[in-house]
């Protein structure tokens, strides 16, 4: 089986077409079919390097309000991993898809030429996007996380970024090829950045993101108090107890 280059995730041209395309062309498409609201954004000041992003997963929106949200220094070099079976089996599904989301496919039952991609990725320094619930909710609720995540982040030693969407299932419900009429609301929540313990075991790490994230989702703020003295990562200044004071809007359309 061939192993998948990486040449393209670091090529400075593919770098600069998918800014087009994400912060330009994307970024006004989504604005213009929903009311975004991004909020928690100033969680990542300072993120560098490898890092893993998980969110919950209800729409075909959701990727792409990320990618065109999210702030720049963390889509940069952002991989989104994309389902084999759904984005790569058509080359005019699969073109696009590399070109917005900068993708490498994923095989949903495991195995495949895709094995491994997200390990290589972070091992060259690149950050991934991965839904852990391993596909879209139908009735909006969060499922449980599959630990493929947490693995990457126990295994590569790299923070996982927690970020809860709102909005998107009303948004563009399983089912529909594009949003409702109406320019519905949308909110992104950017949580603070999650390291494992020393020994910490993978699955215990999958379920601190899962509550981590379950709880932005219920509190609808990304400025959750932190879970003590498991979040190895730099000071959560928004966490503090006067985080109410920073819980805006930081940015809406």
């Amino acid at each position: 089986m061939t192993m998948l280059s990486l040449s393209r995730y670091h090529a400075t041209w593919h770098r600069w077409a998918r800014f087009v395309a994400q912060r330009v062309v994307l970024r006004s498409v989504v604005r213009s079919v929903t009311r975004v609201t991004v909020e928690g954004a100033r969680n990542v000041d300072g993120l560098a390097g490898p890092f893993v992003v998980v969110a919950n997963h209800t729409s075909h929106l959701d990727a792409a309000l990320m990618v065109s949200h999210l702030p720049r220094r963390v889509t940069a070099h952002l991989a989104v991993a994309a389902a084999a079976d759904y984005f790569y089996k058509q080359w005019w599904i699969k073109a696009p898809t590399s070109l917005f989301f900068n993708s490498y496919p994923v095989h949903r039952t495991g195995g495949g030429r895709g094995k491994g991609m997200s390990i290589r990725l972070l091992a060259a320094g690149l950050p991934v996007l991965i839904f852990p619930e391993g596909t879209r909710s139908r009735d909006g609720e969060m499922k449980h996380f599959k630990p493929g995540a947490a693995a990457l982040c126990v295994g590569q030693d790299v923070p996982c970024v927690p970020i809860a969407l709102i909005g998107t299932n009303e948004a563009m419900p399983v089912g529909r090829s594009w949003p409702v009429p109406g320019r519905l609301p949308v909110r992104m929540l950017v949580g603070r950045p999650m390291r494992p313990l020393p020994g910490e075991r993978v699955r215990d790490f999958n379920r601190r993101v899962e509550a981590r994230i379950a709880t932005m989702l219920t509190m609808q703020t990304p400025y959750v108090l932190a879970d003590g003295p498991q979040d190895a990562g730099s000071p959560d200044l928004a966490a503090r107890e006067d985080a109410p004071q920073h819980n805006a809007q930081e940015e809406a359309s």
